[in-house]
């Protein structure tokens, strides 16, 4: 049997069913969707709570700047504490909600794809079906949601000490951009770093029933003895994707052409439908990406034959004295074959 390569079987199965890309977006765009609703929604709320009296009205009506910012000021003061209210319940809610969803839809997908491989060709022997539970779920995008506010904080801190190093009095605003550039990139790299093996950690909990930790050191050791294949399928769905973001940024580029033709209207509407298209096939290339992770996990290191052949036993008779071979079928008395004269 030939191996099959992981990166492969991750294309294929995106292909073959795409309802695995379709339910990835799914549970994604309808997240984003609601907590958008919430994110406006709040805000209208928020705006509702500001008082506006009869002279902010007049300086508002006036059309000058100054009295406008005087206006906008005299509403807004005092309602710091609200918004800081508004966020942290915002925060506090959508997290716990993202951390439900998440794990619920990774638990169903993942579960699709087990048996995906189970039912093709390319399976190995069924395993026997372990029991798991959603607290290590839930536990592992809980830790992907600490590490995404502990980056957030860490940019915050690169933006704080990159001002540090440019003071009024003796600006620098080169090495302030170099220190926050390199700080980012460092923050970004460990946060995408930690985020991907949460990420790969939740394939063990629902193949294999192992706890929170138990799943994160399952992903390294398979980190560690598929290293190769892991490389190769990042490589390859990385390709893919960097693709689809030139591809895209193409695309944008011909509405945008027609800025001062068409109505605003027209042109957000096709940045907009470029940019969802963009997202579905980054979703779809993720759910790839995933099942070639799934496909490492279900396929064995090394080819492994159906059956093995023995080669014959050979035959009484099939051999001389001499170690000349002979087949069985033929007579080994007869003259012809033999350098020794009969006796006669």
């Amino acid at each position: 049997m030939k191996l099959r390569s992981p990166t492969l079987e991750g294309f294929r199965a995106i292909l073959r069913r795409p309802s695995f890309g379709l339910a990835e977006i799914v549970w994604r765009w309808s997240f984003g969707a609601a907590a958008g609703l919430l994110l406006i929604f709040s805000f209208f709320e928020y705006l509702d709570t500001l008082p506006v009296s009869k002279g902010d009205l007049l300086l508002l009506r006036t059309r000058h700047p100054v009295l406008i910012s005087r206006a906008v000021m005299h509403i807004f003061r005092g309602s710091g504490f609200r918004v800081v209210e508004t966020v942290v319940v915002l925060a506090l809610t959508l997290g716990v909600a993202w951390i439900v969803v998440a794990s619920l839809a990774r638990a169903a997908t993942i579960k699709a794809l087990l048996a995906y491989f189970l039912d093709s060709d390319v399976s190995t022997p069924a395993r026997t079906e372990t029991p798991w539970r959603f607290h290590a779920l839930f536990t592992l995008n809980f830790f992907r949601l600490g590490t995404t506010l502990a980056a957030v904080v860490g940019c915050l801190a690169a933006v704080l000490l990159g001002k540090s190093a440019s003071r009024p009095t003796d600006p620098a605003p080169g090495s302030a951009l170099l220190i926050i550039l390199t700080f980012t990139m460092l923050v970004w790299i460990a946060w995408s770093t930690l985020n991907w093996f949460l990420s790969l950690a939740a394939i063990f909990v629902v193949a294999d029933g192992q706890d929170t930790f138990g799943a994160i050191a399952d992903a390294v050791d398979l980190c560690r003895t598929r290293s190769a294949s892991i490389f190769a399928a990042g490589t390859w769905f990385g390709l893919a994707h960097i693709t689809a973001f030139v591809v895209a940024s193409s695309a944008v580029a011909f509405p945008l052409g027609f800025a001062m033709i068409l109505p605003a209207g027209v042109v957000l509407g096709g940045v907009l439908l470029v940019t969802l298209l963009y997202f579905a096939v980054t979703d779809f290339l993720y759910m790839g990406r995933l099942a070639a992770y799934v496909a490492m996990v279900e396929m064995p290191d090394a080819p492994v034959s159906a059956e093995t052949t023995q080669p014959p036993l050979p035959q009484a008779g099939t051999y001389f004295d001499s170690g000349t071979h002979s087949s069985p079928a033929v007579d080994s008395t007869e003259l012809i074959l033999s350098d020794v004269p009969a006796n006669s």
